[in-house]
């Protein structure tokens, strides 16, 4: 028996945790597997005779699991004319000499969801 631990980064949820036990443990030679969606990791126990890591990274990669979770994330700059360090605020824009922050949202498909989320499209308009 050999223990494999793999980083997950797009494992974030318990119902992510659910599928990715599924998706492994359907891996003929897979005897048992431990995931993590607060650390983001997986450790699967194999019998390396039957099944390589190669084998459990090519599975969660067809399904999405592998990879960096792309996400939006701020810039910390300083709202001074002078890029001083001792006075950073949090911002999306921000003009010279105008200690204003604003912040804004657009999100152009309906039904998306709030994350890039594995195994999850747009949901689909119904007509009620």
């Amino acid at each position: 028996m050999q223990t494999v631990t793999i980083d997950l980064p797009k494992m974030y949820g318990d119902h992510h945790v659910s599928e990715v036990r599924r998706l492994l443990l359907a891996l003929p030679g897979v005897e048992d597997v431990y995931a993590s969606s607060a650390f983001h990791v997986v450790r699967v126990r194999i019998d390396e005779t039957t099944v390589t890591e190669a084998d459990l990274r090519t599975r969660l990669d067809s399904a999405g699991y592998l990879g960096e979770l792309a996400v939006e994330v701020e810039a910390w700059k300083s709202g001074t004319p002078k890029e001083t360090e001792d006075n950073p605020f949090r911002h999306t824009v921000a003009l010279e000499g105008v200690k204003t922050v604003t912040f804004g949202q657009q999100v152009e498909e309906a039904g998306r969801p709030l994350w890039p989320c594995p195994g999850m499209g747009p949901l689909q308009k119904m007509d009620e």
